[in-house]
């Protein structure tokens, strides 16, 4: 673990893991949501974290605000298909993913501004690797995540509206139901993140590993850039949360802030690195230690740290040796 001086404004790890360039406290910690008897202050604490402070969930809803104010067709033009207003949806799509994964990767692995301080693994990313398409790593998780994965958010975020502007889609407005407007943006990166567990253990089944699953995890060394380098099925999957807005009345800046946690949030999730700092100050939380425990030991924490299906059900790994020797172990009676 690299070693850090006491003046910088950094997490000070305990329990350092040797086979981590840096690893936050351990054993590490999930939300305390199914906590028996229930602790709802300690809930509070924990989402208060992400929403009262400068994080991916905040700058993903400012976004959407801005971006849907900004550039969203006219609902009359939305309700017919055409390759103008389609369009227009895909190239906004594109390029806030470019944006922002592009930018992390930039600023922490192109100029490596940061350095590796708070890095989790230290190795590069892989080149000449023939498991990789075009045999290197940062191409191939580029052409996944811009080529099928930008193209099938795209897919969902359109079908949504078309149906939306076809009265196909119970549509709210935040002036007309603010409460449940303010109560449905808190509950939807739960939501995605309960969605994202089960389809995540589905995909671990063999046969949908081999099918789509296994490109995911050509990264065990993950950057912005492998949050979403997915199977176009895996795509398929994981976009399927979007469809609880075909039910459930949201207003369309509901969809996009979804849209946005889904896509975005990976690049953000799978940084790699701890914290995002300037001058050596920690400026925003990064990179999931809870997911890259994943990419390293696979068959555990499936799900996220905000809805901790792991711990109920046997799969989380807190980041501890023993918790490494019980995965392996795990791994190894479910014959993988």
């Amino acid at each position: 673990m690299s070693a850090l001086k006491p003046e910088h404004d950094l997490p000070v790890a305990a329990g350092a893991a040797p086979e981590w360039n840096w690893n936050p406290e351990l054993p590490i910690a999930v939300s305390p949501l199914f906590a028996w008897p229930p602790k709802p202050a300690s809930l509070l604490r924990w989402f208060a974290t992400s929403w009262l402070a400068v994080s991916s969930v905040v700058i993903e809803l400012v976004l959407a605000i801005t971006v849907y104010s900004l550039t969203q067709p006219d609902w009359a033009q939305m309700q017919s298909f055409s390759a103008g207003w389609i369009a227009t949806i895909w190239l906004r799509n594109l390029i806030m993913l470019c944006l922002v994964a592009g930018a992390l990767h930039a600023w922490l692995y192109r100029y490596t501004a940061q350095g590796r301080d708070v890095k989790f693994d230290a190795r590069d990313f892989a080149v000449g690797k023939g498991s990789f398409s075009f045999s290197n790593q940062i191409h191939d998780n580029m052409f996944w995540s811009l080529c099928s994965g930008v193209t099938i958010w795209t897919a969902f975020e359109v079908t949504y509206y078309w149906l939306a502007a076809n009265g196909a889609a119970p549509v709210i407005q935040f002036a007309s139901a603010p409460v449940w407007s303010v109560i449905w943006i808190l509950l939807i990166p739960l939501w995605a993140s309960f969605h994202f567990y089960w389809i995540h253990r589905a995909l671990h089944w063999p046969p949908l590993y081999r099918l789509a699953h296994h490109l995911h995890h050509r990264n065990v060394n993950i950057g912005p850039w492998s949050g979403l380098s997915m199977h176009p099925v895996e795509h398929v999957l994981y976009f399927s949360s979007l469809l609880i807005h075909f039910i459930v009345p949201s207003d369309p800046v509901h969809v996009l802030f979804h849209c946005y946690n889904l896509a975005l949030n990976p690049a953000v999730s799978h940084s790699g690195h701890e914290v995002l700092l300037v001058k050596k100050r920690r400026q925003m939380a990064l990179g999931d230690f809870f997911h890259q425990l994943h990419h390293r030991y696979f068959e555990c924490n499936y799900g996220t740290a905000e809805v901790p299906w792991d711990a109920v059900f046997g799969s989380f790994h807190n980041g501890t040796a023993d918790a490494t020797k019980r995965i392996r172990a795990r791994k190894k009676q479910m014959g993988r």
